[in-house]
């Protein structure tokens, strides 16, 4: 059935909130960004939020998704083929992101969809993982731990700022073993 213009107004709307909450979350971070700042950045009234989320989390959330389907479809587009190159890929495209990671961690108790989300991130992403293991030949019996061993490696990476050359021998290391 066609969208109608009213649908795709109140779309277009949304989307210029998550994108303005985007920008304010990444570079001033979640705690600074007040719901008056985030109207003021979109341009809306702001009770305006309010009618397409009900509080912040869900904002947060809403960026979380965005950004998740955007890095996602470049994913999934990488000729790379090699497992430490896609790893390195990863781990360079979170640390653009890295204040929304920190966010989500520090949300994961306050809130029921914060953590929500980041259950269903992990359940995504580990098992978008085995599958890349098991198409490059990983022995079944290794692949559940090298799944975690990856996300804790992905994870200290975020942590630790390393150069290039430190995180590329990291990851070959880990697919080496």
């Amino acid at each position: 059935m066609a969208r109608t213009k009213r649908e795709q107004d109140r779309q277009s709307k949304r989307d210029e909130i998550v994108e303005a909450a985007r920008e304010l979350f990444i570079q001033e971070g979640y705690e600074a960004s007040s719901m008056s700042r985030l109207a003021t950045t979109a341009g809306v009234a702001p009770n305006t939020i309010y009618w397409y989320f009900k509080d912040k989390d869900e904002v947060l959330v809403a960026v979380l998704d965005a950004e998740f389907s955007t890095r996602m479809a470049e994913y999934l587009q990488l000729q790379v083929i090699k497992p430490t190159e896609r790893l390195l890929w990863i781990v360079n495209q979170l640390e653009q992101v890295n204040r929304l990671i920190a966010t989500v961690h520090s949300r994961l108790e306050k809130s029921p969809v914060v953590n929500a989300w980041h259950e269903r991130f992990h359940e995504l992403t580990e098992e978008m993982l085995r599958l890349e293991l098991r198409q490059v030949g990983i022995a079944s019996e290794k692949i559940d731990p090298l799944v975690k061993i990856s996300i804790f490696t992905i994870e200290g990476l975020l942590t630790h700022q390393l150069a290039g050359n430190e995180k590329q021998a990291i990851c070959e290391a880990l697919f080496s073993v």
